[in-house]
Formats: structure tokens, C-alpha cells, sequence
């Protein structure tokens, strides 16, 4: 029988790649391994032929794999960490390739933490799976003549593989094995709620910038990318008692509302606002703080609706059709607080200023003592006027504080979710309309156990990463038509 699969493995000298390496050759299934290294001085593996790249992931890294590989299959391991095959992992893998001529397989695997076997699921591909971050697991299987067929043109740094698996999905199927085929040591033990920052961090922007230039090639070839022209917003439409609105969805949220609304209230303005508390069956207390504050301030409206199936975009949907609502609908989290006082004007000043259908800020993360944490301001730099809307599509956040010309909003409707529905609205918003940035945090982002996505586990993180793929499968369909029909 043919060995059907060329290995390509990162190196960096460390012994358990021995481990890794006859885990490998032990499946019958490898016809050659390439140990890829930065590094001139690791010491050589028996059977292995040492490769240098000057990056992992570049382009330059995914072409002298493509052009080395002579088998059927090619094995790409993203990561230096010990790997573990399974059962005739690699058979299953094969199986499943050719039986369903995927250009990309890859899997469930296990973590191996304080040497405990942990499952860890990856979630379904997408059309709308345009994260550079995407979870593929460690191991990829390719079809090399897939590989071959494809073009890559451009000597991306950081941005090789991404751009190497959009092409691949260009043409062909990529494929999840719902089945745990391998097992791996995770190297990156941070919760989820200091993880979910990476992309925005300012020492990775120029991997960034690179990701979106791949992203944006992908989505002018399939036809889903939209240039710089926007409809343009009559702010005069409508007739309102309130210029603004601030709205804040909350559910036991007692030992932070008061800020939350106190930081509303101090906002200084030359227009007339009121504040919307969309109290969503709070039982520890926040409803009767609430009440305090409604009892002594006329401009807030404290909602408990009637429906008890909210999730935080329902309960926006109350306040923004509510008749008191006003002009714009400003976001501020139960957990967070206005920066300063001028905060709303600012807000309001921007959408006047560049005509857009919403406005989206800056802000700041800190503990509950308003201490600075890292990676200190979130301002999604990489939100421009040119190319925004598109690169939306390929990350996993919008920025904050969010706000909306109401007409709008009203028009989209908002998903009846507690996660994505922010991201689900701009995205929508975004297809028609410019959005505004401030790029001054404008918010405090309050990090503390009590958020919602301090510590999530691996499958409620699925859950969500899979609903905003979903999301973006919506959206990319969306625009495919736009841009088909013209309009």
C-alpha cells in the first residue's frame, strides 16, 4: 500500500517532537516529514528532513510545502506542541477526504492538561467562516492537488495560511470530522475573557493589517465585497420628543447599575435625552435600585416587558420602538460606565458630522476599581471609512459604546440573542449606511467575574463563535445579492 501523506511540522528543538514524529511514521500513512525551523542549530530527527522558513505561517512557508509535496494528502500541523494520533486517526482523515473531495479536512482533537485528557469540539466551516482565527484544531489535512491548483500571489508575512485556506474554499469543500482523531498539549491557559481581546491588541496590528488584506481579496473574488458608497440619511424624517436615547438591557445586575445610570445622568448635552432600563426580571436586588432613581429622575423609563423570553436584543427592540424613544439609540452595558460627561454629545456630534446611520466608540478595560487592564483601549483602528464594512466580515467585534439612528434600527430589527446581536446590526446596517468611529474611549469596560464571558467553557465559546459565523453566512449571501444586482 502507497503511503499517502507528506508531513510538514513545526520545530523548534524540543525533545517531544521525537514523540510526535514516530506517532506519525507509527500510522504507515507518511511518506516524508519536512520539520520546519527557524532555528540553524536544532538537532536533526532520524527520517525527518529539516526545512528552514523564516515564518510558520507565510506565504512563502505554504508555497515550499505545496511545492514539496508529492502525495495524495499534506499534513499541516500549525502549532510546536506534542501530538498524539488516535486510532487510525490518520485513516479516518483519508476516508473522509476521499470520500467526500474536501480541499480541507480537520477535527475534533483532546487537550492534554496536568496530564488530563479534556475533549475539545471545533465547530462546523461555514461560508461565513472568515475569522483569521478560525479553530481548526492543530492538524490540517489538505488535498495536494488541491494546493497545487492554487495561485498565491502575494508574500504575506503572518497571512499565509489564511489566505491559503480561502482559496481552498474558493474551489472545494472543507470538512469537519466531528470525531476526537488526536490529542495535544494546549499551551494558552487564559480564560476566554482575556482571550477574546487578541486581535484588537495593538502589538498585533500589523498581522492585522495583513489578514484583512487577505480577507478583502477573498471577498472582491466571490464577489461579496462592497466599495465606499453609501446611502445618504435625511436626519430631519421622523418626529421625536427625545434627541437621544440611552438604553440599557440588565438582569442582576445590582452591584453595578448604579454607575451604569449615575454615568448617564451626569452626561452634559445642548439636547434633551432620556434613559431606557430594560429590566429583564432582575431577583437580586437591581429592580428596586431602579426604582430609586426612576422615583427621582423623570427622564428614565424603567421597562419590565411583558414578554419573558428576552434575550439582550429583545430587550433592545422595547426601548427602540417604545414611542418615547429618541432620534439615536445609545448602547451602555449594566457593567459599564461613561467615560466622562460628554460622552452622548459626542455621540450625537458624529452622526451630523459624517452622515451615518451609526456610530460606533472607543473604550477603555479596567477593573471594577477603574484600574487600567491590558490591552488598555479597544478602539478597532482597523474600522476605516474605505474598507470597514468589509473587514467587519473577517472579526469578531465591532467596538463600543454602539449607536443608532432609531428610523434605521427600527427598519433592521434587532435579533432576540444575548450574544452577536450588536455585531448582527451593524454588520446589516453597514451593508446600506457608513458607520461613524470615535476613536477616544468614551467607556469604561468594567472586567470582573461576574461578566458574561469572563470564563466561558469550550462549548458555550462554540456556541458563540458558531452563531457568528452564522451571522456573517447571512450577511455575505446578503451582499453576494447586492453586489449581483447593482444596488
Amino acid at each position: 500500500m502507497s503511503k499517502k501523506i507528506t508531513l510538514f511540522l513545526p520545530y523548534n528543538g524540543y525533545g517531544y517532537t521525537q514523540k510526535t514524529v514516530a506517532s506519525f511514521l507509527s500510522s504507515g500513512q507518511v511518506e516524508e516529514i519536512y520539520l520546519l525551523t527557524t532555528n540553524k542549530d536544532v538537532p536533526e530527527i532520524e527520517n525527518c528532513k529539516i526545512l528552514f522558513v523564516e515564518n510558520l505561517l507565510s506565504a512563502a512557508t505554504m508555497k515550499e510545502m505545496i511545492a514539496r509535496s508529492a502525495t495524495e494528502f499534506t499534513c499541516f500541523v500549525k502549532q510546536d506542541t506534542l501530538l498524539e494520533l488516535g486510532q487510525f486517526a490518520l485513516e479516518r482523515f483519508i476516508a473522509v477526504a476521499e470520500s467526500t473531495s474536501a480541499g480541507l479536512v480537520y477535527s475534533d482533537y483532546y487537550e492534554i492538561k496536568n496530564n488530563v485528557r479534556e475533549p475539545h469540539p471545533t465547530i462546523e466551516y461555514q461560508e461565513g467562516s472568515l475569522r483569521d482565527d478560525f479553530n481548526f484544531g492543530y492538524l490540517y489535512l489538505f488535498d495536494t492537488a488541491a494546493l497545487k491548483a492554487i495561485k498565491l500571489d502575494n508574500e504575506y508575512t503572518f497571512g499565509g495560511l489564511f489566505n491559503l485556506r480561502l482559496k481552498i474554499s474558493q474551489q472545494h469543500k472543507i470538512i469537519r470530522v466531528g470525531e476526537f482523531l488526536y490529542s495535544s498539549i494546549e499551551t494558552d491557559e487564559r480564560k476566554s475573557g482575556e482571550k477574546i481581546f487578541d486581535y484588537v491588541d495593538p502589538r498585533n496590528r500589523a498581522a492585522q493589517i495583513e489578514m484583512e488584506q487577505v480577507c478583502t481579496s477573498h471577498l472582491k473574488t466571490i464577489g461579496a465585497f462592497l466599495k465606499p458608497e453609501f446611502d445618504k440619511i435625511n436626519f430631519e424624517s421622523g418626529n421625536f420628543q427625545y434627541e437621544a436615547s440611552v438604553i440599557i438591557p440588565v438582569k442582576n445586575r445590582a452591584k453595578t447599575i448604579r454607575d451604569a445610570i449615575k454615568s448617564v445622568l451626569n452626561q452634559k448635552t445642548d439636547f434633551v435625552f432620556n434613559l431606557f432600563v430594560i429590566d429583564n426580571y432582575s431577583d437580586d436586588g437591581t429592580t428596586e435600585k431602579i426604582e430609586e432613581f426612576a422615583k427621582m429622575d423623570s427622564r428614565i423609563t424603567h421597562l419590565i416587558p411583558q414578554r419573558k423570553d428576552l434575550g439582550i436584543g429583545g430587550c433592545w427592540n422595547e426601548a427602540v420602538h417604545h414611542a418615547s424613544c429618541g432620534k439615536f439609540s445609545v448602547q451602555l452595558d449594566s457593567d459599564d460606565m461613561y467615560s466622562d460627561k460628554n460622552t452622548l454629545q459626542k455621540i450625537v456630534n458624529k452622526f451630523y458630522e459624517e452622515n451615518v446611520a451609526a456610530v460606533i466608540g472607543s473604550y477603555l478595560m479596567t477593573n471594577f476599581q477603574l484600574e487600567q487592564l491590558p490591552p488598555g483601549v479597544i478602539d478597532h483602528k482597523e474600522w476605516t471609512p474605505e474598507n470597514g464594512r468589509n473587514n467587519a466580515l473577517r472579526i469578531n467585534g465591532l467596538g463600543a459604546p454602539r449607536a443608532f439612528y432609531t428610523p434605521v434600527l427600527r427598519e433592521v430589527k434587532i435579533p432576540n440573542v444575548s450574544y452577536g446581536e450588536d455585531y448582527s446590526v451593524v454588520l446589516a446596517i453597514s451593508r446600506d449606511y457608513q458607520i461613524g468611529r470615535i476613536y477616544e474611549p468614551l467607556y469604561f469596560c468594567r472586567r470582573w467575574e461576574g461578566n458574561t464571558d469572563s470564563a466561558l467553557s469550550i462549548v458555550q465559546m462554540n456556541n458563540h463563535n458558531f452563531y457568528k459565523d452564522k451571522i456573517r453566512t447571512f450577511e455575505l449571501l446578503a451582499r453576494k445579492k447586492k453586489v449581483k444586482s447593482g444596488k
